[in-house]
């Protein structure tokens, strides 16, 4: 007989960082709270896991920008363990056999860099470091307030007017700024600062990375903005690798909650949101099991809780339809490979652990490149020539990979959710995995020969594995009619549904996607006061 359980004041669906943040928040105001993971591992899609015999690495999240300060201070993460080590520089870039560019590690630096391809270009670059960051505060400050709810009429006004306030007081250039971040493609606004490929291509990746588009669609220009607002230790805009993998900030996080009260099941699936007269009033664990709270709230996808945890009949047929046509899909492939030696790539020869092997390495070389990408991967489902981005955390952490010998992570864009002519990611991947492999050893031709052992996700692995719906890594897509009031909804931006006490505080809600904290931070505050 299925067991019904003590009722408590919050469930969460869901072990992903975000469910963490949102369950210690409640729990340090003295709220009781459960947390159900179905996978028999905390910290979801920012997670360490073996994958060769004495290899490991975070399976899907994989370095550390945009996780906010104030919750790593308030959660007392440092205190508890946290290390994060700054890249030295952020990207390498191989071009070719004989020409590289690096990014990062100072304004000098980078400048000294970019005089290799243009001298203009070097010569913009601080004022476009000043214009980004001057956008990038606005979008910080925005990060960490609840977006109005336009049912509220004249309060919800206010609130938008409160919010935005900031962008007014900045000035019409930054006002320019915004709105040509907001609507403009990648190639576009940057075409209108540099002038070489290689140095917009150095920028102009991070406008495709969790994103199925091309730096030439309409919007993409915000993405690129997304991944610089984060921060670490005070330093803007910086990347770094959290010693231990994603995972270690997970179960920290795990072991703070845990200290407040929050309980913790794992190998716990819910099968399903109980609903009674338009009030989530608990959950039904898949082995039949009832357990009553007063809140529920899913760090799921919220297509996926629509989809696959609350009935048709207990939701209105408008708020299923718009939900269920959210749009999901970013094209991620994620690979983690574990090799003898460090890749020696051609235009910088060495094996020996050097600077750009602690980069991110970024196998992108223009625009067009990015773009062929994409256009290639609606057609045929993957590119022959694909992106690529490796990050070799061994170089820095020696947690995760046996002494002399490293681990890296492929980090794949622009690979089809879901493959033309009927075919299945599952019969596709080692196929696709080969040409990755393929991509990086034209620019190190050791690479292939070191590779010990390694693990596919393919997008359809990874929403199998990990509920990214279409290999999603943000929860959905970035796009300008899916963000703030309007993510995942118009009129549910304020992490509510049309469902009396069924919340949602994952990366599918303001401020997006990454590991940020902030969609669970922000909504336990409106749990709070519901």
């Amino acid at each position: 007989m299925p067991n019904t359980k003590n009722s408590t004041d919050a469930i969460i669906i869901g072990g992903g960082h975000n469910g963490l943040v949102c369950a210690y928040y409640l729990a340090s105001k003295g709220l009781k709270v459960n947390i159900f993971e179905r996978r028999s591992i905390i910290g979801g899609a920012a997670v360490t896991e073996e994958f060769h015999p004495g290899f490991k690495n975070s399976v899907a999240s994989y370095t550390v920008s945009l996780l906010n300060p104030e919750i790593i201070k308030e959660m007392k993460l440092k205190e508890y363990g946290l290390k994060i080590v700054k890249r030295p520089i952020s990207n390498f870039l191989p071009i070719d056999n004989t020409t590289y560019l690096k990014l990062g590690g100072g304004l000098e630096k980078t400048q000294e860099e970019f005089r290799k391809f243009s001298k203009k270009d070097a010569a913009r670059l601080p004022e476009y470091y000043t214009r980004i960051e001057a956008v990038a505060d606005v979008l910080r400050d925005l990060s960490v307030k609840t977006p109005p709810n336009p049912k509220q009429g004249i309060k919800a006004a206010l609130s938008a007017a409160l919010q935005l306030w900031p962008i007014a007081t900045k000035g019409n250039q930054v006002h320019r700024d915004v709105y040509d971040l907001f609507t403009k493609s990648a190639r576009s606004f940057l075409d209108s600062w540099f002038e070489n490929e290689h140095i917009k291509a150095a920028f102009g990746f991070d406008s495709i990375v969790g994103n199925y588009a091309s730096p030439e669609t309409p919007g993409s220009a915000y993405v690129l903005l997304h991944h610089v607002f984060g921060e670490i230790d005070g330093e803007k805009g910086a990347w770094g690798h959290a010693v231990g993998g994603m995972g270690s900030i997970t179960q920290l996080m795990k072991n703070v909650c845990e200290e407040k009260g929050v309980e913790i099941s794992t190998n716990a699936a819910v099968e399903k949101v109980l609903i009674k007269n338009n009030k989530a009033v608990g959950v039904m664990l898949e082995d039949g099991s009832e357990v009553f709270a007063d809140k529920v709230i899913s760090n799921l996808n919220p297509k996926l809780l629509f989809k696959k945890l609350v009935d048709r009949d207990d939701v209105n047929r408008e708020y299923r339809r718009k939900i269920l046509n959210y749009k999901c899909g970013s094209g991620t492939f994620r690979m983690n490979v574990a090799l003898s030696e460090l890749p020696d790539f051609n235009c910088l020869p060495g094996k020996e652990i050097s600077e750009h092997h602690k980069s991110g390495i970024v196998i992108a070389p223009s625009l067009t490149y990015m773009d062929q990408a994409f256009t290639d991967a609606k057609q045929f489902g993957w590119s022959k020539n694909p992106i690529v981005e490796m990050l070799i955390p061994s170089t820095v952490d020696s947690t995760l990979a046996p002494e002399g010998k490293h681990v890296a992570s492929l980090f794949c864009q622009q690979f089809a959710p879901t493959l033309p002519d009927n075919k299945s990611w599952h019969d596709e991947k080692d196929n696709a995995a080969n040409t990755i492999i393929e991509t990086v050893n034209r620019f190190a031709p050791n690479f292939k020969n070191s590779i010990l052992g390694m693990s596919i996700l393919s997008p359809l692995d990874l929403e199998e594995k990990l509920g990214l719906i279409g290999g999603d890594i943000m929860h959905g897509v970035m796009s300008l009619d899916q963000m703030w009031a309007a993510r995942p909804v118009f009129n549910y931006g304020d992490y509510k549904t049309p469902v009396k006490d069924l919340f949602i505080c994952g990366s599918g809600t303001h401020p997006g996607g990454g590991v940020t904290g902030l969609p669970g931070k922000n909504s336990s505050r409106e749990i709070l006061k519901a």
